[in-house]
């Protein structure tokens, strides 16, 4: 299976979830390593959007195409979810339940509903897991950021 992520260039083939450990994210809380997927290039782009100042975008983007193996996907059930799962700011409670998906119950890729679109999916990868070599960089391709979606 193919998945994306937008980001910046220099990080493109960084493989090691350092940026989530390091500032954290929706699902993980700071010093759980994982790296954010989706299931299409769209959604990578909404995603990132969402979670980017105008400001701070970079020219230098790529969009990175990831293949992971279906085998290992587990699959979340919203119903398990807090019922503020899709606050903004991310809710802390969001934060415990992925990092506890990636780190007590050790799965190597995590399919998660994108907070923007419900019905879409994200994929969480763990860095941590002994796995973890069976997930492949396939591509990575310069993005031009069209400016236009930030302006209001």
């Amino acid at each position: 299976m193919l998945v994306y992520r937008i980001g910046r260039t220099k990080f493109a083939h960084d493989l090691s979830g350092e940026g989530a450990r390091l500032h954290g994210g929706r699902w993980n809380q700071k010093l759980v390593r994982c790296i954010y997927t989706s299931e299409s290039r769209a959604l990578a782009l909404l995603e990132y959007t969402a979670n980017v100042n105008i400001e701070d975008i970079p020219r230098a983007l790529s969009v990175t195409t990831f293949e992971i193996p279906e085998e290992h996907i587990f699959h979340t059930e919203t119903a398990k979810f807090p019922g503020n799962w899709l606050s903004s700011p991310a809710p802390s409670s969001t934060k415990s339940l992925g990092s506890s998906l990636l780190t007590e119950s050790g799965y190597l890729i995590v399919k998660i509903p994108s907070a923007i679109m419900v019905d879409e999916f994200n994929y969480l990868l763990n860095p941590a897991h002994p796995d973890y070599g069976k997930i492949r960089i396939l591509d990575v391709r310069d993005f031009v950021y069209d400016v236009r979606l930030k302006l209001k």
